[in-house]
């Protein structure tokens, strides 16, 4: 009889433990008392990872708030292994603090868990405990026969043929890992500087000013930004909210009533980008009532459909009217039945009206205009999408205050239960991305638009902007944003299209957002050996898989036997690796079935290998 068979999983954070807690929930159905030898790489700790990691400022925090983040499944995931509930994050925290719970969380942790509420957006390093518990607890729940076994170093490259053995090659290990299979999770990957980077730090280094390419805000170094000088920052995402926390109260900055007290080592940051505002604030009330059903008007059949059209499928012309369609289904379901004071028809009616309206037809327009009066009550994703458009300011000054309007507006709204329907919307935008992944690679522009509106920053965060704009820490530059590189001056030069004619020049400029996830441009010697040595990628750079079960597929289409990929850098992509409870749950999906492949062909091959010893 041979040895026990060997799955590698490369990557143990959120996503890499969520892959063996399918294991273990599924083992029992699929793979009985066999032994297995699970062998889990990452440089990082296992369950936060490299993202999550407890090492990290506790001034970064987390995007949700403690209520809406799980690592459990339950009914609402549609999935083939059974549903294994567990705490949400605030559930955790709760049974810490009353001694139900056991974790080995620092003490500063466990002070953050003892005055955390539900509706508190927790730091990164408290989710990195609750994600090493969820770990733990994984382990825990595995069968005697299943073993894990911990590698600290980075995997660099997997060989070995299609039918036989795989040999996964570690940092600093001689000799590599022999695996049956290998199952990458190694979520966010570094990559090298495009052609416009490049130049630009080439041009930063002849004149002696400060160029930072994108890079994960919480990883660099950002000493070179000396204080009371101006720098650009191009991006008005997440990123930029983790740079402005760190240049701020990083550097000693505090706030007192609302207002800002600058410590005097802050540098005055120049903000813009593409649409000009930073991404929509976190919804703040909770869900209250009947929720729509979802998916109605983008669901399996209509997936099916598209999927059986002949030709590629073209993102703007055959998903985006599904996708219209389902989240004004979802806006004016919430809108009719919550605030039905706010339309003069008939819910009935209406619904079998908007579902033969062709998305974007005056036919549609005119039903949602007799059926809700008030504009404001309408869906207008243009609207929301590009709120800046058309608009142009005199001067920055004026731009100033047109913005913190802006915000504060935007803060208003998403803390106000009048306009549930926006949460509504937010549920949609969940039930959409999971459709979505069937299509494989569908571009950036969804995936832009779904963090803009559903994954922007918590409120507070937005409230500080607010201060620090008040206090001249942060000046914003409007959409559009351009920068060029003046040689004759040596200095960085922006403008927008907001404010015609103006421009702001520095000598440091941050791009504040995440590497590209590209094959082509990727620093990770294990994902550009997996493309050397055959395995698809998209024109956009992403690694092709079979978005049955994460399957990576070679260049003919067909998928590797033995190595799995499932995270953002691939095709099947899905919103995160943990998730608001009950809404579903895409990457659960995802991870059950690729462990559900896994052991189905690893309890084969040990039956082989017994029938032959």
């Amino acid at each position: 009889m041979t040895g026990a068979p060997a799955l590698v999983v490369i990557g143990g954070g959120p996503r890499g433990t969520g892959v063996i807690e399918r294991i273990a929930a599924n083992a029992a159905e699929l793979y009985g008392d066999r032994p297995l030898d699970i062998h889990l790489v990452d440089p990082y700790p296992p369950g936060g990872g490299r993202i999550w990691r407890q090492d990290q400022s506790p001034l970064l925090w987390m995007n949700s708030m403690a209520e809406d983040v799980t690592m459990f499944t339950d009914e609402t995931v549609q999935l083939d292994g059974p549903v294994r509930p567990g705490p949400a994050l605030h559930t955790w925290a709760a049974d810490v603090r009353e001694g139900r719970t056991a974790t080995s969380a620092d003490p500063a942790v466990l002070e953050e868990i003892h005055g955390l509420g539900d509706q508190d957006f927790p730091s990164r390093r408290l989710q990195s405990a609750y994600l090493r518990w969820v770990y733990d607890q994984t382990l825990a729940a595995l069968p005697p026969g299943i073993t894990v076994h911990e590698h600290t170093g980075y995997a660099l490259r997997v060989s070995g043929p299609r039918g036989g053995r795989q040999h996964v090659w570690i940092q600093g290990r001689a000799e590599p890992l022999a695996a049956d299979l290998v199952v990458l999770t190694v979520g966010h990957l570094d990559a090298e500087p495009d052609t416009e980077q490049q130049e630009l730090s080439a041009f930063a280094a002849r004149h002696g000013l400060v160029h930072l390419p994108p890079d994960f805000t919480a990883d660099t170094d950002l000493t070179a930004l000396p204080a009371g000088e101006p720098v650009l920052v191009r991006g008005f995402g997440l990123a930029f909210i983790d740079l402005m926390v760190l240049l701020t109260e990083g550097r000693g900055g505090r706030y007192e009533n609302g207002a800002y007290v600058p410590s005097g080592r802050e540098p005055v940051l120049y903000v813009g980008s593409r649409r000009g505002v930073p991404y929509h604030s976190k919804i703040g009330y909770t869900w209250e009532g009947e929720r729509p059903p979802l998916p109605h008007h983008f669901g399996a059949d209509q997936v099916a459909e598209v999927l059986g059209r002949p030709g590629p499928v073209d993102f703007r012309r055959d998903l985006w009217p599904l996708v219209t369609k389902e989240l004004g289904h979802a806006h004016y379901h919430r809108l009719f039945t919550a605030h039905p004071e706010r339309t003069v028809v008939d819910l009935g009616d209406f619904e079998e009206k908007y579902a033969v309206a062709e998305p974007g037809s005056p036919e549609l327009a005119a039903l949602v205009a007799s059926a809700v009066p008030d504009p404001a009550d309408r869906l207008d994703l243009d609207a929301l999408d590009h709120p800046l458009d058309g608009v142009r300011h005199a001067s920055y000054d004026s731009l100033q205050d047109g913005l913190r309007a802006y915000i504060t507006a935007d803060l208003e709204r998403r803390h106000d239960p009048r306009h549930s329907p926006d949460l509504a919307v937010f549920l949609g935008l969940l039930s959409v991305y999971g459709q979505l992944v069937s299509f494989g690679d569908i571009g950036e522009r969804w995936h832009g638009f779904f963090s803009y509106l559903a994954s922007g920053p918590p409120g507070p965060r937005l409230r500080q902007l607010l201060a620090l704009s008040q206090a001249g820490v942060v000046r914003f530059l409007g959409a559009g944003m351009t920068v060029e590189a003046d040689e004759e001056q040596g200095v960085f030069r922006a403008r927008s299209a907001t404010v015609p004619g103006a421009h702001t020049e520095a000598r440091a400029l941050v791009e504040a957002r995440l590497p590209d996830p590209s094959l082509r441009k990727t620093r990770s010697s294990l994902l550009s050996g997996l493309h050397e040595d055959g395995a698809a990628g998209t024109d956009t750079g992403l690694l092709s898989v079979d978005p049955a079960d994460g399957r990576i597929l070679d260049r003919d289409g067909r998928p590797h036997p033995r190595r799995f990929a499932l995270g953002p850098y691939t095709t099947a992509r899905s919103s995160g690796a943990f998730t608001r409870p009950r809404t579903g749950g895409p990457a659960f999906r995802q991870n059950d079935a690729t462990a559900r492949t896994a052991l189905a062909f690893l309890r084969d091959l040990s039956c082989r290998d017994r029938l032959t010893a």
